[in-house]
């Protein structure tokens, strides 16, 4: 078993190298071939698609679905397919594929005392949005390992090469924010990432209870640093990416743990509707549901 592991391990890592020496573009077509089969075959991936579309776009017609259902694990293809030539790209190249510098940036630059938290969602790319905001100052995001070594190890080596601080998802990564937070950093977040065990609350998302963390306006708590939802839209022919910004007010520092969730959430399906083929609809966002719901992807598991 260890042996098989092993070989995997290192056909995974070839593969990687192989996507990283690539040109974008052609990169990109891979990743879109990828996604193409995806929503082509039985897979649960699609299956889940099209339930999320259906649960958040009800009054569309089925043409719409599919075409945003396709473009959507597309897009997903190609955040896979990318992700290894972003990660060993320099902070110069990374500069250079931004449409426009981000508004944030001005955020970034004030020696105000203030943390910036930039929250990004799975919409457009995560990867390259995070990559990029390290280039701006000192930053701190959470990480959640990867279970393949060689891929760990070459995303801890990519954020760190940009000056990104990994947070791991437990209490040690908790006081790593705190800590970054005192000292007026960058904090990078995935606002769309359901919580572990009880962390979370459960708020209106496209009208349904979807498990939302508490983590902001947990950190935010007696604070007033700077908030900005954004997502970098990928441009076609690999010709690089487009930033969306939202920037928050006091309302994701709510007391009250569900009017902050409620009002995350709406940042974060206001960015999803300016680009929704662009999102990951393959995830199971409204998983689990509160008590009194019903399992909306029970159907696509069976």
């Amino acid at each position: 078993m260890t042996r098989r592991r092993h070989l995997r391990d290192r056909v995974i890592g070839a593969g990687l190298r192989l996507l990283a020496r690539l040109p974008l573009r052609v990169n990109h077509a891979l990743g879109a071939l990828v996604g193409g089969v995806v929503w082509h075959l039985p897979t649960r991936a699609a299956a889940i698609t099209r339930t999320n579309l259906a649960l958040c776009f009800p009054e569309k017609d089925p043409a719409w679905h599919r075409r945003v259902g396709r473009r959507s694990l597309i897009a997903m293809g190609q955040a896979l397919t990318e992700s290894p030539w972003l990660w060993r790209s320099r902070p110069e190249t990374l500069a250079r594929l931004a449409a426009r510098p981000p508004d944030y940036a001005a955020l970034a630059r004030r020696a105000d005392g203030r943390a910036l938290f930039l929250c990004a969602p799975h919409l457009g790319s995560w990867e390259f949005a995070g990559l990029d905001a390290a280039r701006h100052g000192a930053m701190a995001t959470l990480y959640s390992p990867f279970k393949t070594p060689e891929i760990d190890r070459w995303v801890r080596e990519a954020r760190a090469s940009t000056g990104a601080t990994l947070a791991p998802a437990d209490r040690s990564g908790l006081r790593l924010l705190q800590q970054a937070r005192d000292r007026g950093e960058i904090i990078g977040i995935l606002p769309d990432q359901s919580p572990k065990g009880a962390s979370g609350q459960h708020a209106p998302f496209f009208g349904r209870p979807a498990l939302t963390m508490t983590l902001l306006p947990r950190l935010l708590r007696g604070r007033s640093d700077h908030v900005v939802f954004l997502f970098a839209e990928r441009l076609p022919k690999g010709r690089g990416f487009r930033y969306h910004e939202i920037a928050a007010g006091p309302e994701v520092a709510d007391r009250d743990f569900a009017r902050a969730a409620a009002a995350i959430n709406a940042h974060v399906e206001a960015l999803v509707r300016r680009c929704p083929e662009q999102y990951n609809w393959a995830y199971k966002r409204f998983n689990p549901p509160p008590a009194s719901w019903p399992d909306p992807y029970r159907r696509d598991t069976a």
